[in-house]
């Protein structure tokens, strides 16, 4: 008989009982135990929270579209300033945005991207014209 299954009295040992399937139950049942304890546990934390607003509690939205702080206009690329030849344009020279506002909105030709298609990833295409 195998030395870890039986002691001196024949009865089982705690290898043994693990090798039964017992200990697995009891390890099981110990868990299980533990996530409904902490199920009830949360919902008593929950009870304890303030209750959620009712939709007439809720913020409304203004009367206009806009949300507030945002402004809405159109914009155009700032024309690059030119120089002669003769010394260089710095950093310090260019204007802080690369864009300028447009009281006018783009034409079509405009808002489309004119450039060569390049296809999507995965798409079989070269990526370069085709």
């Amino acid at each position: 008989m195998n030395a870890f299954l039986a002691d001196s009295a024949g009865g089982a040992t705690l290898a043994g009982v693990w090798q039964s399937g017992l200990g697995q139950v009891l390890g099981g049942l110990i868990i299980v135990a533990v996530l409904i304890g902490g199920f009830f546990l949360g919902m008593r934390v929950r009870d304890k929270e303030s209750p959620t607003p009712k939709p007439e509690e809720q913020p409304h939205r203004p009367e206009s579209d806009a949300l507030p702080g945002e402004m809405s206009e159109y914009r155009r690329p700032a024309e690059m300033p030119q120089t002669d030849g003769e010394h260089r344009l710095m950093p310090y020279e260019l204007k802080k945005s690369g864009s300028e506002t447009s009281p006018e909105p783009p034409t079509e030709e405009k808002r489309k991207w004119g450039g060569i298609s390049s296809g999507g990833f995965g798409s079989g295409g070269t990526g370069h014209g085709d």
